[in-house]
């Protein structure tokens, strides 16, 4: 009787246990969650203005959003605290637009895009609200000291140079981009659109150098991350993504490597194992073919990398049938 006595206690505290280790459980989720706009920091530019970083996660592995600029996706300069109750609109026409993405990819996509502020912006706020799944959410930026960041954080957040924190990071410079021809274009629907654009990295850093190759060792493909945040190799890359407009009707030739933390195994994406950065162009000149299934105002987002930080430049596209 004893011995079934001492028996019972693991098992009671299995069952103690249980609902605890339950609520810790994380689970792929595909689609039916959330899209949250994420604050990433500031820095001070040359002219003593600042540069404020935003993002987003979206808890999806599949599902998009599409949330045009409106009621659901805007941006508000406030005073401190002022939109810190959700249920409180700070909707005004005159400040909605900053910038920001109207189409959401999946998973993380940090440093998306940035807004500057003058330098007397003080204590005030630019707050991001955005809705999706009817349910409302919001990113403060602010001056506060806690988020100011420099090119090694940028790079750390994003797994850059495959995790490294070396100092030699605070002074990497993003790739030179530029859009060969004019920045708005007009296309018919279902016509290809050429699309070209010239990219270098001024100080070749971080060092290009392939990724680890994974054999057939199973216990060494499947092996658990060793860092919190999602790693990628350095070396100049680019790609096109869709910023606004439904991508679920542009289709690009070739089909471009995903721009968001696309974990999965052969996800087509720079933090998916197993994947070795593709050597650029010789010449420094990327080119691709789109085609749009639908009408409407498109802005295509063309991204360069060095593996650690990031340039950016938009295409806009007006598509007729």
């Amino acid at each position: 009787m004893q011995y079934s006595k001492l028996a019972l206690v693991p098992a009671l505290a299995l069952l103690i246990c249980l609902p605890a280790a339950q609520a810790q459980q994380r689970f792929m989720e595909l689609r039916g969650e959330i899209t949250s706009p994420a604050y990433e920091g500031w820095w001070e530019n040359e002219d003593g203005s600042f540069k404020l970083f935003y993002g987003y996660m979206n808890s999806n592995w599949e599902q998009t959003f599409n949330v045009p600029i409106g009621s659901a996706n805007y941006f508000s300069v406030v005073e401190e605290g002022a939109l810190n109750d959700l249920s409180v609109d700070g909707f005004d026409f005159a400040q909605a637009d900053q910038g920001q993405p109207t189409h959401f990819y999946p998973r993380r996509n940090p440093f998306l895009f940035t807004i500057d502020v003058p330098a007397d912006f003080g204590e005030r706020e630019m707050v991001w609200t955005l809705q999706t799944q009817g349910q409302t959410l919001r990113a403060y930026g602010t001056l506060k000291p806690d988020y100011a960041i420099d090119p090694q954080v940028i790079s750390t957040e994003v797994g850059g140079n495959f995790g490294s924190l070396s100092d030699a990071l605070r002074d990497n410079i993003s790739p030179d981009l530029r859009i060969e021809g004019e920045n708005r274009r007009t296309v018919k629907v279902g016509q290809p659109l050429s699309l070209a654009v010239h990219a270098s990295d001024p100080d070749n850093y971080p060092p290009p150098r392939p990724a680890p190759r994974l054999n057939d060792n199973l216990e060494r493909l499947y092996r658990p991350p060793s860092s919190i945040v999602a790693t990628s190799g350095p070396g100049l890359r680019f790609a096109w993504s869709v910023y606004r407009g439904p991508a679920e009707q542009v289709k690009f030739v070739p089909a471009q490597m995903k721009t968001y933390t696309d974990t999965r195994m052969y996800g087509n994406s720079a933090w998916s194992p197993p994947f070795t950065i593709p050597e650029p162009p010789a010449d420094g000149r990327w080119t691709a073919e789109v085609t749009f299934d639908e009408p409407g105002e498109y802005v295509l987002r063309g991204v360069a990398s060095d593996g650690s930080m990031f340039s950016y430049q938009n295409l806009m596209v007006t598509v007729t049938r």
